[in-house]
């Protein structure tokens, strides 16, 4: 009977000394949600890619000569560089703006046109140069939601372009002559689409793949004059419709980014 009295102390001493153990360890761990994640913020843009440019036609005063028509062939640019800097601000999880400055590399130009007066072909002119752009535009986008750290998105933007025609020649056969035009720059009103993914490496750093679709306004030469620096009339070349498909890499760096969540620390209790 004393074995079992002395068994049951024991028990309650070991019960009453766990217990006072347990009031001494941190509480059990409790479930608290995250904050909902504060996506504003500034962020600073690069950007390098390459262009894919068109001319929609070409124009001269002397287009216009009575009995004279003129079919504009094969005009095209080659592809180009384009390096890029930009800063904006992220207002949430699907919304952001920046601005952005780009200078767009030296393009070279090639393309002829057949001359025909009355109907009858009667020359051909063939024309080399080049042409570069510096190109500001204000761009918004719409973030399309985001899997395995890699977010879709669209965006426009609007602005100006200022076109640099360089270099300008003008051969003409079967009659031999030379014509020059000297460089000129123009700025237009300028637009464009853009369509991408990007992918978030890190809360600092976000990594962009685009395709931008720009209209870049017009382009124009200086006069033109013969090999021997003759012009009886003032007849600059005109660029009409300058469109780009450009590709593009880039990347983002968030000013301030919202650091990784991490659950707050209980206190310690202990028995009073």
């Amino acid at each position: 009977m004393r074995t079992l009295k002395n068994l049951l102390a024991a028990g309650a001493a070991s019960l009453m000394s766990t217990a006072a153990l347990a009031a001494d360890l941190p509480m059990p761990p409790m479930y608290v949600p995250p904050p909902v994640e504060d996506f504003g913020g500034w962020y600073l843009r690069g950007d390098i890619g390459f262009s894919n440019q068109q001319v929609k036609r070409l124009d001269n005063a002397l287009y216009y000569t009575p009995g004279t028509t003129v079919q504009n062939t094969g005009l095209g640019f080659d592809s180009a560089g384009i390096f890029g800097l930009g800063a904006g601000y992220r207002f949430n999880n699907w919304f952001r703006a920046d601005v952005t400055g780009e200078y767009r590399g030296k393009s070279n130009f090639h393309g002829t046109d057949i001359v025909s007066f009355n109907g009858v072909p009667t020359s051909t002119n063939t024309y080399t140069g080049s042409k570069s752009e510096w190109l500001v535009l204000a761009n918004a986008y719409f973030d399309l939601g985001t899997w395995w750290c890699i977010t879709p998105f669209i965006g426009a933007g609007v602005g100006g372009s200022r076109n640099t025609i360089s270099g300008f020649t003008d051969t003409g056969q079967p009659a031999a002559s030379l014509a020059f035009g000297d460089t000129a720059s123009k700025w237009n009103f300028a637009w464009a689409v853009h369509a991408g993914l990007a992918y978030k490496v890190n809360p600092s750093l976000t990594m962009e793949l685009a395709y931008r679709y720009a209209d870049l306004g017009d382009g124009i030469t200086g006069d033109m004059y013969t090999w021997n620096g003759i012009n009886a009339v003032n007849n600059p070349m005109h660029f009409k419709g300058i469109t780009s498909h450009d590709l593009k890499f880039g990347m983002r760096w968030a000013i301030d980014p919202v650091p990784a969540y991490a659950p707050p620390m209980l206190p310690l209790m202990r028995k009073g």
